[in-house]
């Protein structure tokens, strides 16, 4: 059974959704609640959203199992990358309004959680893993732009409203300061409000992956989906809201491509000095 899709590009970036899939096999779907199986906290149709990618020379890995099978962004040793967030876990057991995803006694227990981290969240992460070297041996850099979206209010995890763009660098652990000149995209919109390293710093994925002293470096983004959907079931795309915040998108992942391509060109001139 496939259970991602990957693409590979021509510039040192790669445009990584952990969390856009829907999938779950009909063995998990049949414990699941009414709740779990409407998949509320899935990043739908960031696919979609980024289809320009390709077109910037950005490869893409997207999942296809939803995060309620296994969260790709969850560390399977259960460490914690931000305290204080009170994270689902990586076979999450509610939603993120604390319903449960699973009938009374059909949990998965530690054989279950086992089983999903071999047969969907490692093949995932090989193939993430072994992508990012490729780069990095291929350019002398390489660079992970990890998109995720998120409903602006959750009141589990934070106060009050988000900003609509939450860049997160592991608080600079993850990419060198390049993401200032991102901040200042995203300053020049008047239309939408920005953080960096707020409420939103980063998981698992850029943390494990992102290390500039290896030139390998990750950069989180955390949309609203105010932004571009509508938050509540049905959740429809919302073209009208999308074609509004993809120029930032554009222009954001454009100096991504730009930042890339500098580093590569500097890597290769340190190379033959």
């Amino acid at each position: 059974m496939e259970t991602f899709r990957f693409q590979p590009g021509e510039t040192p970036v790669l445009l990584n959704i952990p969390h856009v899939g829907t999938m779950i096999p009909p063995d998990i779907a049949m414990t699941m609640t009414p709740a779990g199986l409407a998949q509320p906290d899935v990043d739908r149709h960031l696919d979609r959203l980024y289809h320009f990618a390709p077109a910037l020379g950005i490869g893409f890995l997207t999942a296809l199992c939803s995060r309620y099978v296994v969260d790709l962004n969850r560390d399977p040793d259960g460490i914690v990358p931000q305290p204080g967030l009170d994270p689902t876990e990586i076979c999450p057991l509610t939603t993120f309004d604390r319903a449960p995803i699973y009938l009374p006694g059909r949990e998965p227990d530690r054989a279950e959680i086992d089983r999903r981290v071999g047969a969907y969240w490692r093949p995932y992460h090989d193939q993430l893993r072994s992508e990012l070297q490729a780069l990095r041996d291929r350019f002398g850099v390489a660079i992970l732009f990890d998109a995720h979206s998120v409903r602006s209010r959750i009141p589990r995890f934070f106060d009050g409203a988000l900003p609509d763009f939450n860049l997160g660098t592991g608080d600079g652990s993850a990419a060198q300061p390049m993401v200032v000149r991102l901040m200042n995209v995203l300053s020049a919109s008047e239309r939408y409000s920005a953080a960096l390293n707020g409420r939103m710093r980063g998981g698992f994925i850029i943390r494990s992956y992102g290390q500039p002293e290896e030139n390998i470096h990750a950069i989180q983004l955390e949309l609203t989906q105010s932004t571009y959907m509508d938050e509540d079931a049905p959740y429809h795309f919302r073209p009208n809201l999308a074609a509004e915040v993809k120029p930032s998108l554009e222009r954001l992942l454009s100096v991504v491509v730009e930042w890339a391509w500098q580093k590569a060109s500097g890597q290769r001139r340190a190379a033959f000095l």
